[in-house]
């Protein structure tokens, strides 16, 4: 190439580099304009309507609303938190706050305690589940919501606070002070022995340092109680800390093996996440328990064990978030928590929801078309696939209640009759042994129908449907003696449907009733014993060849 032709080229591509930058140039100022420009017009509505609405308004909750519409428009997960709420924000991520210990709830109109938390203030201070909170601080709790009792609760640790209460079966209040504590919510709540060769650990949350607690458990099971196969519990846990899900991957995971990794639109978020540290146990048979509340870190942590092939996954599909958040800081001590990545399991897979739209009712993943999902393979050779959520490789339908029984726990009729037997029974079995006798169900029954108590089955509530239908498109009078023949034969009868499911009602019943004895821990035990996912996990996890064949390539894992 001659000379004339080097400098002809270096023109034309110095030409099209200022034309490039030019170019971006004008982007970036056209976004800043576009920008700049909706911010002032926000900033002008704003003060018009502050001039002229023909009511006062409140600034704070006006801004929060806008903000939060905002951000709902990107994904659920990208937050704003304001001031008043980061102590709740730092809660979710450490477990960590300065209180009484124990879990509220409004049941008819009260505010109720519903669980204080074995060991600390609350409970070591006398109060119970069931107790209801009349003042906190001297102030009334009539017309507060929990949100708003629970912020009372909350306050400087190794100060006391004054509650007074109303406990069932007593005429007057009780008046008990009760010293604040720091709070750590212990991450594992529950772990134990299922039987002689079977460990179990159950993970509520993963914040700060919870892979210490799983680990001292795993090593507790295997060392002191000879556990040989192992369940790892994971069921409606949302999630929390990215790192503790690696950390507690890499208990199981050998060093240098990739867990996770993420891809956002900054390069800075870009990472691959590998084990750091050498495993307790990378032989031992393990069944991961999930359902569809098992979100985040811990489809992380499930994710990655059946992308290596390293256990197996029973029961209901994941809930399908695969968003990684980072907080922002804001003025006035606000903060953002914002989307700024999407996290990739060991097969490549992200286990993001591919919409927001097509979801169930609780958030987790809906149906996915197949037409939508790409598939991929594990480490050896089994096909698992995308669009959301980690689909088990056994698959256990989660149980629905009967009608009976959800109208009985949302009208806090099981919690009310824990509450009044506990008032008057001194003591109980242990969890593992205490059940529902026929003279404590019949009991029960009674109490139920002393707060006339009433429901409708689903049956009842489709027909009355129906006939809406039927009137509004003037069908009813033609066939009323048939509607009203329909609805004695379809109509529930309480002994009846009390009888019929006898079982599952027995079973909340006693769930309920041990927590007030042996706290969380005794419930936990209490519902292992009728836990179908846990009886799928030891039938398999006892036949060393039926688990082995979980993992033959080319088995195909998918679910909807």
């Amino acid at each position: 190439m001659n000379l004339s032709r080097i400098k002809k080229a270096g023109i034309v591509i110095v030409g099209i580099c200022v034309f490039s930058i030019s170019f971006y140039s004008f982007k970036q100022d056209d976004k800043n304009f576009q920008i700049a420009k909706n911010l002032d017009i926000y900033y002008t509505l704003f003060r018009e309507l502050n001039l002229f609405y023909v009511d006062d308004i409140d600034p704070n909750k006006l801004v929060k609303t806008s903000i939060d519409k905002m951000l709902e428009s990107l994904d659920p997960y990208t937050n704003f938190i304001p001031e008043d709420d980061v102590e709740d924000f730092r809660f979710m991520t450490t477990g960590e706050y300065a209180g009484i210990g124990a879990l509220i709830s409004k049941q008819n109109g009260k505010i109720v305690i519903s669980e204080p938390y074995e060991g600390f203030p609350a409970q070591k201070s006398g109060l119970k589940a069931g107790d209801i909170l009349l003042e906190v601080a001297g102030k009334s709790t009539e017309k507060l919501s929990t949100e708003d009792v629970s912020s009372l609760l909350k306050g400087p640790a190794n100060k006391p606070i004054v509650v007074k209460i109303q406990r069932y079966g007593q005429k007057k209040p009780l008046e008990i002070e009760i010293i604040r504590e720091k709070i750590q919510i212990d991450p594992v709540p529950y772990y134990g022995m299922l039987d002689k060769e079977t460990g179990y650990i159950r993970l509520s949350n993963f914040t700060v340092d919870c892979t210490e607690r799983v680990k001292m458990a795993l090593i507790e099971l295997k060392e002191k109680q000879g556990a040989k196969t192992l369940v790892l519990d994971l069921r409606s846990n949302p999630g929390g800390l990215l790192m503790e899900a690696v950390r507690i991957a890499n208990l199981f995971i050998p060093k240098g093996q990739e867990i996770v990794s993420t891809r956002g639109k900054v390069k800075q978020w870009d990472k691959i996440y590998t084990a750091t540290e050498n495993p307790i146990d990378t032989i031992i048979p393990i069944a991961v328990l999930v359902n569809r509340g098992s979100a985040s870190a811990s489809e992380i942590v499930a994710g990655a064990i059946q992308d290596l092939d390293r256990g197996m996954i029973i029961g209901t599909r994941t809930f399908g978030k695969g968003l990684v958040q980072t907080t922002r800081d804001l003025s006035y001590n606000a903060k953002l928590k914002i989307t700024t990545a999407k996290y990739y399991i060991p097969s490549g897979r992200c286990i993001q929801a591919l919409d927001y739209t097509h979801r169930n009712e609780d958030g987790s993943v809906g149906i996915i078309p197949d037409s939508l999902v790409s598939k991929y393979t594990t480490k050896k050779g089994r096909i698992v696939f995308d669009g959301g959520g980690v689909a088990p490789d056994i698959t256990v339908d989660d149980e629905t209640l009967s009608n009976v029984a959800m109208n009985l726990m949302a009208k806090s009729l099981v919690f009310d009759y824990a509450t009044y037997f506990n008032s008057k029974t001194e003591k109980i079995a242990s969890p593992e042994e205490f059940i529902i006798s026929p003279e404590v169900y019949a009991d029960f029954i009674l109490f139920v129908k002393n707060q006339d108590f009433k429901y409708e089955s689903k049956t009842e509530e489709e027909l009355d449907q129906l006939v809406q239908v039927a009137k509004r498109e003037k069908y009813y009078n033609i066939s009323k003696d048939e509607f009203e023949k329909l609805k004695v034969v379809l109509g529930h009868n309480l002994d009846q449907d009390m009888e019929h499911f006898k079982e599952e009602i027995s079973e909340l019943l006693a769930d309920e009733i041990v927590s007030r004895y042996y706290y969380q821990k005794g419930a936990i035990k209490a519902a292992l014993r009728d836990d179908s996912d846990v009886k799928k996990a030891l039938e398999v996890l006892h036949k060393p060849d039926g688990y082995a064949a979980i993992f033959n390539a080319g088995r195909i894992i998918k679910a909807n």
